[in-house]
């Protein structure tokens, strides 16, 4: 296998995507656009890293299944190596849908593995961890995860957990990270806390990661390394096709510029410029996700957001 820098390990999906011009409660709509796209929020994190410019692959599982065929094959046409991926036989390969407003691209989500075994602990390879530069974690199958994130951390290798959701195997993830930053909803739901500045200072001292910090969507992100904290606004967005992915590649954008600079207010303001360009189209990955000329560029060209530092 090449050499990989960037191993993102989790979740991906084959996502169908329809914008509509309300989203239907007990009724029907038109679709104005559908696409058939690849997704999930670690297959997001392999795509976008690539499109920065790392070299990426993606652990996870599919199906042997024509929508498993797709997933691989889009990862093949946006440079991420899948040959740590797991076919599983007779499986079916996960999939969502997605619904987006038209008019602000917010976007409801359902979606489904069921009969998609997750990643054994055994399943992992430990060389090729040991010999990138971050693990990316959605923390989707667990048990692979959990392996994986242990054998980051004993070789020096950055454990970067994307904490949406809160999920089984996350009490074990959580002091195996580096970067730790969780979305507010799924802080204030380990936390019990309903201040996601207050729950991101607790959430710090307890696992000690290199960063902690929270995603507010619109709103921006707030991060804590122990001395700074740190809250750097969203960058504002005239047209916004999509939402999806968001999320996603703002983790993503962070732990690349991670590997560059330790300033969090550097690193979170050129996440929230990736996570803005995205919002040009639909789902989280190429082309709506940037490559680094992109994410450059705007960042010379868009006044930067009035961040609150503080210790």
């Amino acid at each position: 296998m090449k050499e990989i820098d960037y191993i993102s390990l989790g979740f991906c999906s084959n996502d169908h995507l329809a914008v509509l011009p309300f989203i239907p409660h007990d009724t029907k709509v038109r679709m104005l656009s559908h696409a058939i796209l690849g997704g999930g929020p670690a297959g997001n994190a392999a795509a976008g890293a690539a499109a920065l410019g790392m070299r990426t692959a993606f652990v996870g599982t599919v199906g042997d299944d024509a929508d498993g065929r797709m997933i691989l094959a889009d990862f093949a046409a946006q440079h991420v190596d899948t040959s740590m991926v797991k076919v599983r036989k007779g499986a079916t390969s996960a999939i969502a849908y997605i619904w987006i407003e038209e008019k602000t691209g917010a976007r409801s989500c359902a979606w489904t593995r069921e009969g998609l075994t997750e990643l054994a602990a055994d399943e992992i390879d430990p060389e090729a961890i040991a010999g990138a530069k971050v693990l990316h974690l959605d923390g989707h199958n667990a048990a692979g995860a959990i392996a994986a994130a242990k054998v980051a951390r004993e070789t020096g290798v950055l454990v970067n957990y994307d904490a949406g959701t809160v999920r089984d195997g996350m009490e074990e993830l959580l002091p195996l990270a580096d970067i730790l930053i969780f979305s507010e909803e799924c802080i204030q739901k380990v936390t019990g806390l309903d201040n996601a500045e207050e729950a991101v200072r607790q959430m710090w001292p307890k696992y000690r990661p290199k960063v902690c910090g929270a995603t507010m969507g619109a709103r921006g992100s707030m991060c804590y390394d122990g001395r700074d904290f740190v809250k750097c606004p969203a960058f504002k967005v005239e047209k916004v096709v999509d939402t999806t992915g968001c999320g996603d590649l703002f983790h993503t954008g962070f732990a690349v510029r991670y590997l560059e600079t330790h300033d969090l207010l550097d690193c979170q303001r050129f996440a929230a410029a990736v996570s803005a360009i995205k919002c040009r189209g639909l789902s989280g990955r190429p082309p709506s996700a940037p490559t680094r000329e992109e994410v450059d560029d705007f960042l010379k060209n868009h006044r930067p957001p009035v961040a609150e530092s503080n210790r």
